[in-house]
């Protein structure tokens, strides 16, 4: 996850601290050293929509097995004694699961910051109000499009008007929240549109993610941008992060699942602001890079534990039968141990980079699903040989 807006602003956000402070250098296992990772719990499969680019393949049927109450709370006991920092609840829709707001209430109590990833059609004034009063850090809602763009990804008619009556919801009552945006090839000509729904309708933060070839996205690697769109993206998110700095409105913009966007950043910036770009590269050096494996990790609906929530064909133990914090130290999985460490495994252009230390080869579910090889490059690296050193 890169913050552009601290990257270029300074602004600090909540979640800064966890990805730029020099504490978090050199840790293993963890945000920081003595810390757990981030965990995403994808507590239910189950999801009132059928998005096309779903990394989980959710459907709107009831999934067997899944973790009960007392399996989930016994689960976020781990990480509390491991002390993983956040919990993301994400699905599917997690605010399907009938025991939600039990569990999310539990995970507070144990000094545990609870976020949530949700489509947001669910939440009208008085689960907005629930929500609030649980101490909810924040709330991620997903929109891919203005109006029938975002339907359309949803399969569903009517999603856009209720994600966006969540999020007004939401806003409101001053609970946190903000948007999730997956750029793809069918919606990269709404990034316009989603910044002006940010501005008109005071949302104070967005994530652009990057797609990602896994689950149901996994069909859609050959609808992903082109690398001079996804520079045009970028390039959009920059001047729109200075526009917003100039006019005086506090918005945190970030992107999320491409590490190139921090050297890009950081490459303009030397162009444009050179004294701007020492302290952007300060802070890229802090981060680190990609830390899939290291800093956030994904527990399944079932138990399971991955790398992150994207690397469902990677299984490294079951909360079930092990804690949380003895799997996710133990590696002697290759997958997982070579994630701890991964510099001497990579292959190819990342290999050869004279950005690995502050990207950390990328993304590897991208490199696998593309390639078949976990280690090789990642495919939606946009930097041009010239820029990584390598012409």
């Amino acid at each position: 996850m890169i913050g552009v807006t601290k990257l270029l602003c300074g602004a600090e956000h909540y979640g800064d601290q966890l990805r730029y402070s020099n504490c978090s250098r050199g840790a293993m296992h963890g945000t920081t050293h003595g810390a757990g990772p981030v965990v995403v719990w994808n507590c239910t499969r189950t999801c009132n929509l059928k998005c096309i680019h779903c990394y989980m393949g959710s459907e709107n049927i009831k999934y067997e097995n899944e973790m009960s109450t007392e399996e989930g709370k016994k689960f976020i006991d781990d990480l509390a004694e491991f002390k993983s920092p956040v919990i993301l609840f994400s699905g599917g829709e997690p605010l399907i699961r009938p025991d939600f707001f039990e569990l999310a209430e539990y995970a507070t109590s144990r000094g545990i910051r609870v976020t949530i990833s949700t489509n947001g059609t669910l939440i009208d004034k008085p689960t907005a109000r629930k929500i609030k009063d649980l101490g909810v850090g924040y709330v991620g809602i997903s929109l891919d499009g203005v109006g029938a763009k975002n339907d359309d990804f949803r399969k569903q008619d009517g999603a856009y008007d209720k994600a966006l009556a969540g999020i007004r919801n939401c806003l409101e009552i001053d609970q946190r929240v903000g948007l999730r945006f997956t750029i793809n090839r069918h919606n990269f000509d709404q990034m316009e549109d989603i910044f002006r729904v940010i501005e008109e309708e005071n949302i104070p933060r967005v994530c652009f993610y990057h797609l990602v070839y896994s689950g149901r996205g996994s069909e859609m690697m050959k609808e992903d941008v082109t690398r001079e769109e996804s520079r045009q993206a970028m390039d959009l998110i920059i001047d729109k992060v200075l526009y917003f700095e100039k006019k005086g409105l506090d918005k945190e913009i970030l992107t999320v699942d491409n590490h190139a966007d921090g050297v890009y950043t950081y490459l303009r910036m030397k162009k444009e602001d050179p004294k701007r770009a020492e302290k952007v590269w300060e802070l890229l050096q802090n981060n680190g890079g990609n830390r899939t494996g290291i800093a956030i990790g994904q527990v399944d609906n079932l138990g399971n534990v991955h790398a992150d929530q994207f690397t469902q064909n990677h299984t490294f133990g079951n909360v079930r039968e092990r804690k949380f914090g003895d799997i996710w130290t133990d590696t002697s999985n290759p997958i997982l141990g070579g994630l701890k460490d991964r510099k001497p495994l990579l292959k190819g252009r990342c290999a050869q980079c004279k950005w690995l230390q502050i990207c950390n080869g990328n993304f590897r579910a991208r490199a696998e699903a593309a390639t078949g090889d976990f280690w090789e490059s990642d495919p939606a690296c946009y930097l041009t040989d010239a820029e990584i050193g390598i012409a």
